[in-house]
């Protein structure tokens, strides 16, 4: 298991979501969670520009990325309502 934004992901679920962000041409964001899969880490530390990638590729997400798409879109549109977006 590994953090993402807060949330417990699987191996399985997180190698979903890089083949996604690869498929969108979103290599950088992608490699990151591979590097912290491989690493043996436990969380995956998010930028801003990681958060936006994430949401991009999970407009319609597998139900083992749903509650990840949840999170942040939440948190978003509190950045975006707090005028830090």
């Amino acid at each position: 298991m590994m953090r993402l934004a807060g949330i417990d992901l699987t191996e399985e679920s997180l190698l979903r979501l890089v083949v996604r962000l690869r498929r969108a041409g979103l290599g950088v964001q992608a490699d990151r969670i591979v590097d912290v899969l491989m690493s043996m880490q436990t969380q995956v530390p998010l930028r801003h520009p990681d958060r936006v990638a994430i949401l991009t590729v999970l407009d319609d997400p597998p139900d083992d990325l749903a509650e990840l798409r949840g999170v942040l879109l939440a948190e978003h549109e509190g950045r975006v309502r707090g005028g830090l977006v």
